[in-house]
């Protein structure tokens, strides 16, 4: 019998299909080969409060509404799944039923969830020809929970499928998972894992997502799901001691960039300016900040403005930074192969900072310094090269003091070879409509001396939410002068006319990476051009912003 045939006996729920399961498998006491389980809902229950807003993430099915609780005056995020009736819930059980005992071969090259959902839809199709009596109930909405449980993330498919979200975090059984959302920040939803069982299972399902083994033995695991989105996970109460715990930080399909940056104010049109010119003339730079303070979003959108013909090679352990340009390397490091103390197979940042070299990159970025790795990175920008790296600190002191401690151990006559240094934080930022935000800003802007002695050239102002920049102190602007036999003042000039280009980008709405790619492209070709296009919409700028 094929595949077909096994499907329509199984919708005209025959005796035929009946027989062959039960020959084959044990009955359950519900009737069927296993016991299958229900999706995991949110709860149904909403807190009192009012809606601040609402919005569809999969329209009918999914709505998610921000709601300013009364009893906890928090945001609570709110998910609003239709549930399946009852009628549906025996469709939704006999088509996965068929679907794990069932299906036909998967064909060489096929992905294997494109291809459950497809025999899914096929499966329902026929239940809806066939079935005779199915009042008030919606195929698509059955075909709906199949994909979220098959193809999608189960529970947190919605949090998934919500680009507003930043971060997503389950720290326990009994307990809500919290998300971080871009406008509200962070606050509970009304997905819970009740049982430990439910939440094992899960963490495990997204190891194996990731392509990837959590257990007992290990019970710690740091991955890349699909789609590029970082998970850590701790399994059962072996190290977590409220349970299974995971937290997953989203990668943007449509990353934020330098454009998007300046119109939320992270940074200005001149420091962008300011940083485009350095990456010019292969200056390296280095990003601090906090967990979650926007590092390698801001890194990411620096790296958009390097010269179309430069080579670069970025290094990292999980794959975040993503470049318009084809002249690019990307490595990732990978763990071992072996289980316990082994290091077989075992490829590190130090290894992969190391053979970069030979690539003869013009440019070489390190997602996230932690070790040795660091010191192979200073010495190759000792050769001329430039580069680019993040490092976990609160200030420049602290990451200099982490930068010359083990395990990176970077001498101190290596520290004048950071030339800029920005630190990036999460402050309260007060809106025209006088609410304050919690919003990124680059808060302070150093260059190092010869001596490595830290140079405030530029900080952030709370009170106007500008940044003040005193370029024309700049010893890394007064040396590239210097180099090229002009003067200061022709350096700040170009610079400004760069900020003119920014600021046209943004006035433009030209925010995808790509298409300031392709800008970039043009005004290296014909500058003349297209500053003739930004003076025409802008206006010449004369102003002088420095001081």
């Amino acid at each position: 019998m094929g595949i077909l045939d096994k499907l329509k006996d199984l919708a005209g729920f025959g005796a035929r299909a009946e027989k062959q399961l039960g020959q084959r498998l044990p009955k359950t006491p519900e009737g069927y080969t296993i016991n299958i389980r229900l999706p995991i809902m949110p709860y149904r229950e909403r807190p009192k409060g009012e809606i601040i807003e609402r919005y569809p993430i999969y329209d009918p099915w999914a709505m998610v509404s921000i709601i300013l609780s009364e009893s906890t005056n928090e945001y609570v995020y709110f998910i609003d799944e239709t549930p399946l009736s009852e009628e549906e819930i025996k469709i939704y059980r006999r088509v996965i039923d068929f679907l794990l005992w069932e299906v036909g071969e998967l064909k060489e090259g096929e992905d294997p969830k494109d291809f459950i959902v497809r025999e899914a839809k096929r499966a329902i199709d026929l239940f809806r020809t066939r079935a005779k009596r199915t009042y008030n109930v919606s195929w698509d909405k059955i075909l709906y929970y199949i994909e979220r449980e098959v193809k999608g993330f189960g529970p947190i498919n919605v949090l998934m499928l919500d680009p507003n979200l930043e971060d997503i975090s389950c720290n326990g059984v009994g307990l809500p998972i919290y998300v971080y959302h871009r406008k509200y920040e962070s606050m509970p939803t009304n997905i819970i894992f009740q049982n430990e069982e439910d939440l094992s299972s899960f963490v495990i399902k997204l190891a194996h997502m990731a392509g990837k083994h959590i257990s007992v033995a290990f019970p710690v695991l740091d991955a890349s799901l699909p789609g590029g989105h970082r998970l850590v996970a701790t399994f059962a109460k072996e190290v977590s001691q409220k349970g299974s715990a995971f937290a997953i930080r989203k990668f943007r399909e449509d990353p934020l960039t330098v454009v998007d940056m300046i119109g939320l104010g992270t940074i200005s049109p001149e420091l962008a300016a300011y940083l485009w010119f350095l990456i010019e003339h292969k200056k390296t730079f280095l990003i601090m900040g906090v967990t979650g303070s926007g590092k390698t979003t801001l890194l990411n959108a620096i790296l958009n403005l390097v010269r179309p013909n430069y080579k670069i090679v970025t290094i990292e352990d999980t794959p975040e930074i993503r470049l318009p340009t084809k002249n690019w390397v990307q490595l990732v490091s990978r763990p071992s192969y072996a289980a316990g103390e082994s290091k077989a197979g075992e490829i590190t940042l130090y290894d992969l900072v190391k053979i970069s070299l030979r690539y003869r990159p013009d440019v070489i970025v390190v997602g996230e310094v932690r070790g040795s790795e660091a010191y192979v990175l200073f010495q190759a920008i000792a050769t001329g090269h430039g580069g680019a790296t993040t490092i976990h600190a609160e200030s420049i002191d602290a990451a200099i003091k982490r930068l010359t401690s083990p395990p990176m151990n970077i001498p101190e006559s290596y520290i004048p070879l950071i030339n800029s240094a920005l630190m990036i934080e999460r402050v309260p930022v007060r809106g025209k409509d006088g609410a304050t935000r919690i919003s990124r800003r680059v808060t302070r802007i150093w260059e190092i001396d010869k001596n490595a002695t830290p140079i405030i050239i530029g900080k952030w102002s709370p009170s106007k939410d500008t940044h003040l920049l005193t370029l024309d102190k700049s010893p890394m602007l007064n040396s590239i002068a210097e180099s090229l036999e002009i003067s200061i003042s022709e350096v700040l000039d170009e610079i400004r006319m760069r900020a003119s280009f920014m600021r046209w980008l943004y006035y433009n709405n030209i925010r995808n990476y790509i298409d300031i790619a392709s800008a970039i492209y043009k005004y290296y070709r014909s500058p003349k051009e297209i500053m003739s296009l930004v003076e025409a919409d802008l206006g010449h700028v004369s102003e002088n912003t420095w001081n």
